[in-house]
């Protein structure tokens, strides 16, 4: 097993469910289905399972509020907690290995791996988010969520943001009218193309450098899960009721809006599958499909046959399934990781080190063509109107267990509000739902 990680560049799957006690996440070879490993210790949430640099495994848990840390070549033994604010629906780790971003209802958490600092958190979506993904450079991260929007951000453009500044996305589409369920990048870094899946029953196509909506496909069910082939010739898409669709890209005629006809397509359905298809992942030679499904099991496809290779029954609902390249890591039990994971914080870094603080810190900001940054009059008038609301609003609420109480209650209202909003939302999209 050993030898054959080290020969060539093995492709294995990564595989976990909602139920199993033994293991959280398994690791198969495709084509035989031989075990290669498991990793112990609760279960990962959908779209929440993800590898750091080919030497860690992360897995945020399902109704719990930290992240699973595991060295790739120590499969029984949790190396780390990443303790978080709260609850994470959906995780992703940039390609580089340099960056994490968590989505923890309807926020957007960003650390810098190397330090263990929380960079910065986006609160742009109005419901609790679903999916993160990168592009293949690290460049830019899309979030969707069940307010219906896709966000995308430019990584670059956030970190050079003060910490006064709100961030703002560089393109916000609109286009689904019912929350989103699956976000897939295409090859290109910043020129790749965005596939986007929602309950709405389509599929939508963007291109991500102009935000320009290139395709939107109409399905008879709702979509759970959505990928491209490394060629971006075909779109896979898992239907709500099992079903995979194949919609090739450059058959004609090219038309914006596109109905996918069951009766007359009926040979680009994958049908196999009795439950919702939440997973899919193509082969690096874009000849076998990885689908993993509600009804307990992961299916391999060959893609030309649309024939099923092989069925892996797992103990519940399948909450991630995917291919991916084996780092040597994972099949050496004497390696270990070049750098050790720092401990994560759960509050925003400052750029400001008071004197009480210990060690030391270099913080660096990218300017156009300026070596330092100079303050400018504008920003030290914002910062005396600040001080000035600020004395403002301790003369007027008084200071102490008064206004702290004040600031409770209004905190408390705000959770109440919010947790309306939300149950109202839900209820919303199962009638809705229901009748399509």
């Amino acid at each position: 097993m050993a030898a054959a990680a080290t020969t060539g560049a093995l492709e294995v799957v990564l595989s976990c469910d909602a139920g199993g006690s033994l293991c959280n996440c398994s690791v198969w070879e495709p084509r035989s289905g031989t075990s290669l490993t498991t990793y112990r210790g609760g279960n990962s949430s959908a779209r929440a399972l993800c590898t750091l640099g080919g030497e860690y495994l992360l897995g945020a848990q399902i109704g719990k509020s930290y992240i699973s840390v595991w060295e790739l070549q120590r499969k029984d033994q949790l190396q780390q907690k990443i303790i978080c604010p709260g609850i994470v629906t959906c995780l992703a780790v940039s390609p580089n290995g340099l960056y994490i971003t968590a989505g923890i209802e309807e926020s957007i958490y960003l650390w810098e791996v190397s330090t263990g600092n929380l960079l910065l958190t986006l609160s742009r979506h109005f419901q609790e988010l679903t999916c993160i993904r990168f592009t293949d450079d690290s460049s830019h991260f899309i979030s969707g969520g069940k307010d219906n929007l896709v966000l995308v951000w430019n990584l670059c453009s956030l970190l050079q943001l003060g910490y006064a500044r709100v961030p703002e996305p560089q393109h916000v589409w609109s286009r689904h009218t019912l929350p989103v369920t699956d976000i897939h990048c295409g090859v290109g870094g910043p020129l790749s193309r965005i596939a986007t899946a929602s309950l709405d029953q389509t599929v939508k196509l963007w291109e991500l450098s102009c935000g320009e909506l290139l395709m939107s496909v109409l399905f008879d069910v709702g979509i759970m899960s959505v990928a491209l082939d490394p060629c971006e010739y075909n779109l896979f898409c898992g239907g709500h009721d099992g079903s995979i669709f194949q919609v090739n890209l450059f058959t004609g005629p090219v038309e914006r809006e596109k109905n996918f006809q069951t009766d007359k397509d009926a040979s680009q359905i994958f049908k196999g599958h009795r439950n919702q298809v939440t997973c899919l992942s193509v082969s690096i030679d874009g000849t076998l499909l990885l689908s993993g499904s509600h009804d307990e099991t992961v299916r391999l496809w060959d893609i030309p046959s649309k024939q099923c290779l092989r069925t892996v029954n797992h103990k519940g609902p399948v909450t991630n399934a995917f291919l991916t390249i084996a780092s040597a890591n994972m099949f050496s039990p004497d390696c270990r990781p070049s750098i050790s994971l720092p401990k994560f914080s759960k509050h925003v870094h400052s750029s400001e080190i008071t004197e009480n603080e210990e060690g030391c810190a270099v913080t660096l900001c990218l300017q156009h063509g300026q070596k330092e940054a100079q303050e400018s009059n504008l920003e030290k008038a914002e910062q005396l109107y600040s001080l000035m609301c600020a004395a403002a609003d301790k003369h007027m609420l008084g200071d102490g267990e008064n206004t702290k109480m004040h600031v409770a209650e209004l905190e408390d209202e705000v959770k109440t509000l919010k947790k309306i909003n939300r149950d109202l939302y839900d209820f919303s999209v199962q009638v809705l739902t229901k009748q399509t």
